[in-house]
């Protein structure tokens, strides 16, 4: 055998190997339109023309997504505009507005009843989030079986939603319809969203639309987050020229955007319209109950020893209350000794006629005697035994009481 007859052999001993292994089509991130089970989505906007009829010639489109609402509701009060241009740019775009949404319901209604699922998406721009979830819903007006988009192009605040704003719209359709919407928007944004799911706890859990034109985005897609896509964008008019595209469906041009679905086309309407959250997965840096998150190498620790407390101000504490009470007893018995004086102030004239009665000089040992009395039988209060036992504290002299105290408490 040649040489050359050698290197044939060889060459073709490694064509059939590679022919044997598994084919990148097998991953559900590498061309996975290459598998001919897997299902097609289209979407499209107003100003995309497409043949329905056409459309579904081909078995392995399941559904078709329009563009519903964009950004905040439109002026509904054109005439109430003092100058005449901007008035007359209000009125052009009532015009729009009622043309594409006369011909997104007529488009609706034709694919339904060609048997394809579907969708409808929101716009996201900047401004009142709660104002343009209500604007999609009274535009599309989606019935149970329809999935909600939001689309987010980029994280920009300044051209787009907000990430904040989307988790507000995104809760405020959950509050109308009682179903979440799908999460459109690019691989940077949604890598954004899955390494801060922490502030985005709403829009890491939608399922994810996927958009990016990669014929391999394994290496790219965050995984963390979210395990698989709902839908992976793959073709627009931006990958998809007039001699090539990645997947071209009949009865439409190259702008249209066609979609995968990691799934065959029954399996996708039976998970249609993708209206639940996914399971949330904590981060790995998250610290876990009992364990101390690991410090900074720019943060300088003073001193990592506790600082001492000294217990030993609480052993005074029963002296200083023993003092406490020795006063307040003294004080009341002198309040007590000055009470059968006759205040200066009292008029002779009014009290010459009163006869003075002798009445017993209070003391503190007298009341503290009148309180343990037991009383009638009729008249004794169930709380007596607990009167009792706060008379002997708090009239008990302090030398008494204190004898009673432990010795280590009466150490100084």
């Amino acid at each position: 055998m040649t040489i050359r007859a050698q290197v044939f052999a060889l060459a073709a001993i490694v064509a059939a190997l590679l022919s044997s292994a598994p084919s990148r089509a097998d991953s559900q991130f590498q061309t996975p339109w290459s598998n001919q089970d897997r299902a097609i989505v289209l979407d499209g906007y107003e100003h995309n023309s497409f043949n329905l009829p056409e459309i579904i010639k081909d078995p392995r489109i399941a559904a078709f997504i329009h563009k519903g609402s964009d950004g905040m509701p439109a002026n509904y009060h054109c005439g109430r505009i003092a100058d005449v241009k901007d008035q007359e740019i209000c009125r052009r775009i009532w015009r729009n507005y009622a043309v594409s949404r006369e011909l997104y319901q007529t488009r609706r209604a034709l694919a339904k009843a060609l048997g394809l699922k579907w969708g409808s998406y929101h716009l996201a721009r900047p401004g009142n989030p709660v104002e343009q979830a209500n604007h999609f819903i009274d535009y599309a007006e989606p019935t149970s079986d329809e999935l909600m988009a939001l689309d987010i192009e980029d994280n920009d605040p300044t051209r787009f939603m907000s990430l904040q704003d989307g988790q507000i719209f995104a809760e405020q359709i959950k509050l109308r319809t009682g179903r979440y919407p799908v999460l459109y928007t690019n691989g940077t944004t949604a890598k954004y969203i899955a390494d801060h799911r922490l502030q985005f706890p709403v829009l890491s859990r939608l399922p994810l639309w996927y958009a990016r034109y990669e014929t391999d985005i394994a290496p790219h897609f965050p995984k963390g987050n979210w395990q698989d896509y709902a839908l992976w964008q793959f073709t627009s008019q931006s990958n998809c020229t007039k001699t090539r595209c990645p997947y071209r469906p009949n009865g439409t041009n190259r702008d249209i955007d066609v979609n995968i679905a990691d799934m065959t086309v029954a399996q996708l309407k039976q998970a249609w319209p993708f209206d639940n959250l996914i399971p949330a997965v904590v981060p790995d840096d998250m610290p876990r109950p009992g364990e101390r998150p690991p410090l900074t190498d720019d943060i300088l620790m003073a001193s990592m020893e506790p600082p001492l407390v000294d217990y030993r101000q609480l052993l005074r504490a029963p002296q200083m209350l023993a003092g406490v009470a020795a006063r307040l007893l003294a004080d009341a018995q002198a309040y007590l000794d000055h009470m059968d004086e006759t205040p200066e102030a009292i008029d002779t004239m009014l009290t010459a006629s009163i006869t003075p009665q002798p009445v017993e000089k209070l003391t503190v040992a007298a009341i503290k005697i009148s309180l343990q009395q037991p009383k009638a039988a009729a008249g004794e209060r169930p709380d007596s035994q607990l009167i009792s036992g706060m008379v002997n504290f708090c009239f008990d002299d302090a030398k008494a009481f204190r004898g009673r105290w432990p010795a280590y408490a009466m150490q100084r």
